[in-house]
């Protein structure tokens, strides 16, 4: 799933400058209805993962208009805001949904959780064919052909302040996937959580990643994105860093590793909204291009990260938490030494 999203976010980025924002969200969201239903009445394993392939097809479509709308609609200086808005859903949306997966897998199995994110997605489509304003009319003459796309791709991942930005947020993005990757193991294998205890404690760690990005709003209105998203990942790296020594000196509880983990993905908070609006600040005719290429980056570290949560897993909580501080500290060092490379 996230190999297909990072993958195919770039076929978005043209599409929404040649058809508009509107029809390549309205095709993506059927072919997630249509893989998701396939999901629901599938008896295979491999046919399920080959599914949720094209079922990350699908929802690379919202990923990327989203992204690439607030850019359309709103200036500069107002990007982070809206970000911090929409982490209520881009951020949060994975973290809250085992809350709601562990009781319907509980009360009807796993087969209806593709039947409740069908039925999500076609609630969705409805509102961006009867609510949705087009954010910008089709550029007829913007070319589908191979080379021109390659080169918009190339001359944003050539922009210093977009290259920055983006690597920073992806790589902190990254700690937020790791602990999805390992935390069924770690909360329900090592802890002996139930399902519903383990979606419970899902939907407290969503509360400071909520708090955080709304916090975030009336931060701006004192200091710079910039300066959010330094302070926020050097916070988050420490706390990276305390997971890793308790997690080493086999210290690490199931209160401590909640709380910690609930402060770690808070500072995430702030992190996405500002990194991801200084990442696309320098685009207005580019915007579609720029929002695929900066979830690809994301999702794509984000993939490299789970799978090595499961390449390096031994038993422990040590690969989950090892691998969120190293994306913690890595993160931290691309912002510290920022300033040297881009000025914004």
């Amino acid at each position: 799933m996230f190999i297909g999203r990072a993958a195919c976010q770039t076929i978005y980025g043209a599409l929404l400058g040649r058809c508009g924002g509107k029809n390549p969200l309205i095709v993506g969201l059927l072919i997630y209805i249509a893989a998701s239903i396939g999901c629901a009445i599938t008896q295979s394993a491999d046919t399920l993962i080959l599914l949720r392939f094209v079922q990350a097809l699908g929802s690379c479509g919202g990923m990327v208009a989203a992204r690439a709308m607030v850019r359309d609609y709103f200036s500069p200086d107002e990007t982070a805001k809206i970000f911090s808005m929409l982490m209520l859903v881009i951020g949060v949306s994975p973290i809250l949904a085992p809350t709601v997966g562990g009781y319907v897998i509980d009360y009807w199995g796993w087969h209806y959780i593709f039947v409740v994110l069908g039925a999500m997605a076609l609630l969705i489509m409805f509102g961006v064919i009867f609510l949705l304003p087009e954010s910008k009319k089709p550029n007829i003459h913007m070319s589908l052909m191979p080379t021109p796309i390659i080169r918009k791709f190339w001359q944003v991942f050539t922009t210093p302040q977009f290259i920055v930005f983006g690597l920073a947020g992806g790589m902190a993005s990254s700690g937020l996937y790791a602990y999805l990757s390992g935390s069924p193991f770690v909360m329900m294998e090592i802890f002996e959580l139930s399902e519903k205890q383990y979606g419970w404690i899902f939907g407290l760690i969503a509360a400071g990643l909520i708090t955080t990005s709304q916090l975030n709003n009336l931060m701006l209105r004192k200091y710079k994105s910039e300066n959010i998203a330094k302070y926020a990942l050097m916070a988050q790296a420490l706390v990276g860093l305390i997971l890793l020594i308790l997690s080493l000196t086999d210290t690490l509880g199931l209160y401590s590793i909640v709380f910690l983990i609930f402060c770690f993905l808070a500072c995430q908070g702030f992190v996405f909204p500002n990194t991801s609006a200084l990442a696309l600040n320098p685009f207005s005719n580019l915007a579609g291009s720029a929002s695929a290429l900066l979830g690809s980056i994301q999702l794509g570290i984000g993939a490299i990260a789970s799978i090595l949560v499961s390449v390096f897993h031994n038993g422990s909580t040590l690969p989950m938490v090892g691998i969120m501080a190293g994306c913690a500290i890595i993160s931290f060092g691309i912002l510290l030494f920022a300033p040297k490379v881009v000025k914004v």
